[in-house]
């Protein structure tokens, strides 16, 4: 089984649909912020500005997880919101 389950993610507000979306979103964000940090590291190895190696300088959680893990980790954890789109709402009832 995984943890943490739909129903936990979901708290009873959100559909599937929407928790994938979510996750989607967010695992864009993660790893858009890795390759930020991937890039300044190879500069700051390339200048010769440290001696440490790459992963010693991209965060752990960054490069040693999977971006979707810590996607729905952080929406579990509360460090990511769902935030839902009350046009959307509008444009069903119609």
């Amino acid at each position: 089984m995984v943890f943490p389950s739909i129903n936990e993610l979901s708290k009873g507000k959100y559909d599937k649909y929407t928790l994938v979306i979510a996750t989607a979103k967010c695992a864009r964000a993660i790893t858009d912020e890795y390759v930020i940090q991937r890039e300044w590291a190879e500069r700051k190895i390339a200048n010769k500005e440290t001696d440490k190696s790459l992963a010693a300088l991209i965060k752990k959680e960054y490069r040693d997880e999977k971006a979707v893990k810590n996607a729905v980790m952080g929406l579990y954890e509360g460090k990511f919101k769902i935030i839902e789109n009350p046009e959307n709402e509008e444009n069903e009832d119609r």
